[in-house]
């Protein structure tokens, strides 16, 4: 598993290593060879995040993250071969306000809005409430892995 990373932002050495461990997780989850996989993701203000929305979703409001996915049809992906799932953009001004709202730490916001976002590169959705099940499990499995679970 690869993630690139935006010049903006890095992450330090602890949170690149958890985010891989994350990604790594989501992707074995389904079935697939993480090894091959990359994900771009970068770090953004509130009003980058506002601006993206508006330009991709037509909502002109600030979110803590936005999911590009690049894949339509994961059959079509020979398990030997590199892809790019897409791209993740987190707000981290949002996510910092939601660790204290929510009473936990940063760290497992930026996670959990990572993990929610692959979760989405996947093909995972919450329009409908079996849907939002489904992904809410996937994604708890995930947090559960890495010891990040809701308190």
């Amino acid at each position: 598993m690869r993630i690139l990373y935006s010049d903006d932002y890095v992450p330090d050495t602890e949170m690149m290593d958890i985010l891989q461990r994350a990604a790594t997780a989501c992707v074995a989850n389904e079935g697939m060879e993480p090894d091959n996989a990359e994900i771009s993701l970068s770090f953004v203000t509130k009003e980058e995040i506002r601006s993206l929305n508006k330009m991709y979703r037509n909502i002109d409001r600030i979110t803590d993250v936005l999911s590009f996915p690049l894949i339509e049809d994961f059959e079509k992906i020979d398990s030997d071969d590199e892809y790019m799932l897409g791209d993740v953009v987190i707000c981290l001004e949002k996510a910092r306000e939601q660790a204290e709202e929510y009473g936990h730490s940063e760290e497992r916001e930026i996670v959990y809005l990572f993990v929610h976002s692959v979760c989405h590169l996947l093909g995972y959705d919450h329009m409908e409430i079996e849907d939002k099940a489904v992904m809410r499990a996937a994604e708890e499995k995930v947090m559960k892995y890495l010891d990040l679970e809701r308190s």
